[in-house]
């Protein structure tokens, strides 16, 4: 991967250019970004805002190195992704990104603290599952399999697994998408913690506009181009969002 020089003050975390992403050919090709281009700073809490198809998760999916763009560049800390190999974007993957999806992905024969293990053997510089799960607020639960936690609390198991490798960036597609609201707010309130705890660069996917308002950075996206991007001068706490 290449490194960009800026002459301009700190880097950001992530800048991108001209970002376009088609998939197939000819008349059946479907573009989902347009050219999108944006900034988005270090350590911010950024909610990303779109109906269906609008392209947000195309663009999370590129920023977190599981896709790469048609056109354009992707730079993370100055460093060029576009112009990486698969090697290169698995090793970014794994020293610098943790995900979360709407779904929680565990392993149903493990444990809350082993499922958080599974992670921080492969991590350089981990977290404990302890310290992970007690980050999330679920010390009491680390021995309780899948099948005996609500969604919630796999959902802040799926958290702590991405967190416990300490990453950079924490990127998340509608992370209380299959939630009620009460268990969306715990969530949020986990998502915030890790934030505001590790420094991580953090992502969040949802349709709930609602959910914008504990971002520090709104970002609107609609048929495939970002719409609109607004600071947040008084983010919310989690416990306040409309639902």
């Amino acid at each position: 991967m290449h490194q960009t020089v800026r002459e301009n003050g700190p880097l950001a975390c992530f800048e991108v250019r001209g970002l376009r992403r088609v998939y197939g050919k000819g008349p059946a090709a479907v573009e989902a970004l347009r050219g999108v281009d944006i900034e988005i700073p270090e350590r911010e809490l950024v909610v990303i805002l779109g109906a269906s198809g609008s392209g947000k998760s195309t663009f999370l999916n590129i920023v977190g190195g599981l896709d790469q763009a048609t056109e354009g560049k992707v730079l993370f800390r100055g460093v060029d992704l576009s112009a990486a190999s698969s090697s290169e974007l698995t090793e970014y993957r794994r020293r610098h990104v943790g995900f979360v999806f709407q779904f929680y992905n565990l392993m149903p024969s493990l444990t809350a603290w082993e499922n958080v293990a599974l992670i921080t053997e492969i991590a350089d510089a981990p977290l404990t599952p302890q310290d992970a799960l007690a980050l999330v607020g679920l010390s009491d639960r680390m021995d309780h399999f899948p099948a005996q936690l609500s969604g919630g609390e796999q959902q802040r198991v799926a958290i702590a697994r991405a967190v416990a490798k300490q990453p950079t960036v924490m990127l998340c597609d509608e992370p209380t998408g299959a939630l009620d609201s009460a268990t969306g707010v715990k969530v949020l309130e986990a998502l915030l913690e890790v934030n505001r705890s590790i420094g991580a660069t953090t992502l969040i996917i949802t349709h709930n506009a609602g959910v914008a308002e504990i971002a520090d950075r709104v970002v609107v996206f609609a048929d495939g181009r970002v719409r609109e991007t607004r600071v947040n001068p008084a983010p919310i706490s989690p416990s306040d969002v409309t639902w």
